[in-house]
């Protein structure tokens, strides 16, 4: 625990490391009440590094160390220094060996991170910095080694003993224990060590790769949840297949495993070998877990899977350069979704998300490059800058250099530097060097924080038929960037007639036209783009695909945006001029509110949507998508001071009138789909996702006419479903609605059924956390005694705190605060069992500069309250303090 003494880690100060590790040698004795890790450290002088031998500095935390020697000789106290986080000795030669011996105690680790115990089963989380309380090592990206372990336990109690590569031996011991021993031969740095023990069941299948190896592929889980991992296991084979298809990466290992953990601080770890994954992320069946959850575990598993090569068989050099495997394997996970699936639905999911989220966070204190330059801890630069900013500083790469250069680029990266520790610019190099394109200009995403805007102007000359684009960037001042260079940003673009067909391009000085779509590179802070032959003034299709991370302005009127919702031929901007007529009309209902006027909703927004709707041609879960109104979260995000009770009543207002005047084909389109629902087994295919998405969207607008035809059909829902989609979406609307005695009932029926099963019960606190009736607070702290609750797992806190401060905004933000004081009392608890959950909680407090100055005051007092509530976690106090600052 740390406070004001936090120690800032810089990218400039980065120095390769004095002494590198060949091979480590574990051999770890698990018991109930502590456990004892011996290691073997086969050692020697970098290279790379100065002359000398400088002391070696290994470490650890949170370890006893009880025997320490050096080349088989025992050292005593005088012969090492040891602090609570590093054990110093001094070699006598270039090359030497480490042995040393350690207790643990994994059983009282809440932090989750290291070695600890989830329920009965020993499991490890070792990224980024938890090695470090396993044993003294050099616990850092760029030092890897080939790993061979040994794991000794009970065997009553923990029959599977598993480590990362291959099983090499195994055997009895006296007093009823036995060992297992397991062998990787990859080098790897210490964050992809895995371990697990436990009394595990398994469901196996099997892999030939594209060179005929046969794989083995291996899902362990508790022994009730062994019926809900088929799903996971069709994911990983189409996932591997994918990946030789697209990227011609083959897996390495004769094994691949997957083990469920219900206390897990992260999604999944892409172990070498054996990933570790929370549970929510690999149980998935028909009765227990929605086609968002299916989709979900798809995504997950695929990410890991692929991590194989792109962040283990290349991994980065120093945490700064975290994107170089996250953003890169976000990148190939969504093609993967969006191959499987729907692209366009695919993309229009990823860009909501990143507008919503990642946009709050480039606009907030914790704002940083892609490419950090600076962190207190790193735990906390597991965001979303650079998880699905990075994705789209890739795709962008992938959009400049088209799909046949990107994959010669990635061929290139990974033949290049397969087993080493790298760097983003490593992985721009390649691609430079494969397409022969300069990228100098386009690194500055990865060096320059904040979400860019892009405005745009147009002008017609009809004398000369040329019709010009004028185009003007600027990127606001982040934490420590008070200036920013222009951005490369490829905007894909095309130009419809007004009759909606789409114009060949042919931009100024072009002998021919080049197809009707596009990209043009915007690099200078203005910029203007002439197009000739234009016989009349056309409409401008802008950012197709949301072809770069930037806030696009350009003056549509309402009736351009309905005739795009029509006539273009990009999905993902059909989306994007519905979401952007919606947020018109919604922002003039705001303005209505606060002026004290008559809330009246412009009925192009009926007219554009009941076309939709009567539309059966159309992808259905494009429709429900595009009858989805951007949310609360959203709307704040866009707000230069976010009136909370405004913007809640005018999207309830809009809803109710647009479920008014839509009743008859949104009726009938849920009773379509619900009849089809009836007579068609359950399928985790995108076709029935489609049809369950549109179904249940229309389900929440008919709720809200109050007609009791709709309150029967969705309590049929509830009651006869055959599946988690529509039981839960049901519960969602019912709970969410002013039919208390049906709501209770079905709640009471819900938790009853499903009280034995962890994730579903989430799922029950989260509808609840995120229902925005009043009295939100009052039951979200009447949900922390339920007995299905508890602090010391993450899922729960997500699922119940997470979920009322992110999505119950009109709640969270009541105006006397106590949704503020509710928070900020979690963190400063959640700060002393497990500080990684308690730093991602505070999000929704580290926007205050978002409201207006009473809340803003209110919500610096919290903050301020946390400081000084005592000793604070770095990952904590890092959160705050630059929240503050």
């Amino acid at each position: 625990m740390r406070t004001e003494q936090s120690k800032t880690i810089y990218l400039k100060d980065y120095q390769v490391p004095d002494y590198l590790i060949d091979e480590t040698h574990l051999t770890f004795e698990l018991f109930e009440d502590h456990s004892l890790v011996h290691a073997q450290l086969v050692m020697r002088r970098n290279p790379e590094a100065g002359a000398g031998l400088p002391k070696l500095v290994l470490d650890g935390q949170q370890l006893e160390l009880l025997e320490l020697k050096l080349d088989d000789r025992e050292l005593g106290e005088g012969d090492y220094s040891l602090t609570d986080s590093h054990l110093s000795l001094q070699p006598t030669q270039d090359r030497f060996v480490v042995d040393s011996s350690v207790r643990i105690h994994p059983e009282s680790n809440t932090a989750l991170e290291g070695l600890y115990k989830s329920g009965t089963m020993f499991c490890t989380q070792c990224e980024a910095e938890g090695f470090r309380k396993i044993t003294f090592y050099l616990d850092r990206p760029d030092v890897m080694s080939k790993f061979t372990t040994t794991v000794s336990a009970e065997q009553h109690a923990y029959p599977v003993l598993l480590s990362n590569g291959n099983p090499i031996a195994s055997g009895g011991e006296e007093g009823g224990r036995h060992w297992a021993t397991w062998e990787d031969p990859f080098k790897k740095p210490a964050y992809l060590f895995a371990l697990v023990a436990g009394d595990l069941w398994c469901v196996e299948d099997s892999f030939t790769t594209m060179s005929s190896r046969e794989v083995a592929l291996r899902i362990y889980v508790e022994p009730e949840n062994i019926d809900k991992v088929q799903h996971a296991m069709d994911s990983l084979k189409r996932s591997m297949k994918w990946d030789e298809e697209v990227y011609g990466r083959e897996y390495d290992l004769d094994i691949f495993m997957i083990v469920a953990v219900n206390d897990f601080n992260m999604g999944a770890m892409e172990n070498k070998g054996l990933n570790i994954f929370n549970s929510s992320c690999v149980l998935a069946k028909a009765e227990t877990a929605t086609d968002a959850a299916h989709q979900r575990v798809e995504a997950v598993v695929a990410h890991e899977y692929f991590h194989n090569w792109s962040g283990n068989r290349v991994t980065c050099r120093d945490w700064f350069q975290l994107s170089l495997k996250e953003g890169f394997t976000v990148f190939r996970d969504s093609e993967f979704s969006a191959d499987t699936h729907s692209r366009t639905v695919k993309r229009i999911e990823d860009v909501a998300y990143l507008r919503t989220h990642q946009f709050a966070e480039d606009a907030g204190p914790m704002a940083h490059p892609v490419r950090p330059d600076a962190y207190m801890e790193i735990s906390n630069f597991y965001t979303l800058t650079i998880y699905e900013k990075g994705s789209e500083v890739l795709r962008m790469i992938h959009t400049l250099l088209g799909p046949e250069l990107f994959r010669k680029g990635s061929d290139l990266y990974f033949e290049r530097h397969d087993g080493q520790a790298v760097t983003c610019d490593d992985f721009v190099k390649a691609m430079e060097d494969a397409s022969g394109q300069d990228l100098t200009q386009f690194k500055r995403w990865y060096t320059q924080a904040g979400t860019p805007r892009l405005e745009v102007s147009e002008a017609y000359d009809a004398a000369a038929q040329t019709y010009s684009l004028s185009f003007r960037q600027s990127c606001p001042a982040t934490p420590g960037q008070s200036e920013k260079l222009p951005f490369v940003i490829p905007v894909a673009l095309g130009l419809l007639d007004a009759q909606g067909n789409e114009l060949a391009l042919r931009l100024q000085g072009e002998s021919a036209a080049q197809g009707t779509s596009r990209v043009l590179s915007v690099t200078e802070a203005e910029q203007t783009f002439i197009f000739e032959g234009i016989t009349a003034k056309p409409l401008p299709s802008l950012l197709r695909g949301f072809s770069a991370p930037v806030k696009l302005h350009f003056p549509y009127d309402r009736d351009q945006l309905m005739f795009l919702m029509q006539h273009d031929s990009d999905g993902f901007n059909r989306w994007e001029a519905g979401q952007q007529l919606s947020v018109q009309v919604l922002q003039e209902l705001i303005g209505q509110h606060q002026r004290g006027e008559a809330l009246v909703l412009d009925q192009r927004l009926v007219t554009a949507l009941r076309t939709l709707l009567e539309d059966e041609s159309l992808d259905q879960a494009m429709v429900a998508e595009m009858l989805s109104l951007p949310g609360e979260a959203y709307l704040t995000e866009i707000s230069e001071v976010a009136d909370v009770e405004a913007i809640h009543a005018a999207r309830e207002f809009a809803r109710k009138e647009l479920a008014a005047a839509l009743f008859a084909p949104l009726w009938a389109r849920y009773q379509a789909n619900r009849e089809t629902s009836k007579t068609t087994p359950y399928v985790a295919e995108a076709a029935h996702f489609a049809r369950r998405s549109l179904q249940n969207i229309a389900l929440s607008y008919l709720m809200l006419s109050e007609k009791p035809e709709v309150l029967v059909a969705c309590v049929d829902q509830f009651e006869n479903a055959d599946n988690m989609t529509e039981r839960l979406a049901a519960l969602a609307v019912l709970v969410n609605s002013p039919f208390q005695a049906e709501q209770g009932k079905a709640l009471a029926m819900f938790a009853d059924f499903f009280k034995d099963n962890p994730l579903v019960m989430d799922q029950w606190f989260s509808v609840q956390a995120g229902c925005p009736l009043p009295g939100g607070l009052e039951r979200v702290h009447a949900l922390m005694q339920h007995e299905a609750f508890t602090l010391k797992n993450p899922n729960k806190v997500r699922a119940l705190i997470g979920a009322f401060a992110n999505q119950n905004l009109i709640n969270f933000h009541r105006a006397d605060g106590a949704g503020y004081r509710f928070l900020a009392d979690q963190v400063i608890t959640l700060n002393a069992l497990n500080p990684q959950i308690a730093s991602r909680l505070l999000a929704p407090l580290t926007r205050w500069r978002k409201y207006g100055s009473a809340r803003q005051a209110l919500m610096k007092a919290e903050l301020e309250r946390i400081l000084a509530s005592g000793e604070l976690s770095s990952d904590v106090y890092e959160v705050v303090s630059k929240s503050l600052a």
